[in-house]
């Protein structure tokens, strides 16, 4: 191993080591959604990510213990929603647990294959889900893109630090 001037002792790898260093990196931010028989669930991700262009395929990681997880473990199509720097507050809202994230002022439709769909996000599609693959305390959900719109206006949201935050030029 090299040093490097000005870094601190590298540390073993462990839990908070692994989200103090994710807390450096700035990631965009996204709600997933389902429908359960319960009705309507979803969670605040940063972990999607472009997989595949042929065929097109995305992937985002949830935990096994998230409220949301029993919906998606059984569900054939989510949602995925690209959220706008105006949206800090509907971010923390599908991020906070027991937050009733469907009520007032979240505004949703049911979409295509009767997938929740967020009103006023820069962009979002409805996935056909092809696989769940355990990783660790997570799963890593393949989905494949059947449609969606990508016309709305505005900058992303990024997390960063762990805050909500614009992208700044």
């Amino acid at each position: 191993m090299t040093a490097t001037p000005g870094l601190g002792t590298p540390r073993l790898a462990s839990p908070d080591l692994l989200r103090s260093v994710f807390r450096r990196h700035a990631a965009g931010v996204a709600v997933i959604t389902a429908q359960s028989e319960r009705g309507p669930v979803g969670f605040t991700a940063t972990s999607l990510a472009s997989v595949s262009a042929e065929p097109p395929l995305i992937s985002f990681g949830i935990g096994t213990g998230a409220s949301s997880w029993p919906a998606v473990s059984e569900a054939d199509h989510v949602g995925v929603h690209i959220l706008g720097e105006h949206q800090q507050e509907l971010a923390g809202t599908f991020a906070r647990s027991g937050a009733d994230r469907f009520g007032e002022p979240t505004r949703w439709r049911e979409g295509p294959e009767g997938v929740p769909v967020l009103d006023d996000v820069l962009a979002w599609l409805v996935c056909r889900v092809v696989a769940r693959v355990p990783a660790g305390d997570h799963r890593i959900v393949l989905a494949e893109v059947s449609l969606g719109d990508p016309s709305g206006a505005g900058s992303p949201l990024l997390y960063h630090q762990g805050r909500f935050n614009g992208l700044r030029d």
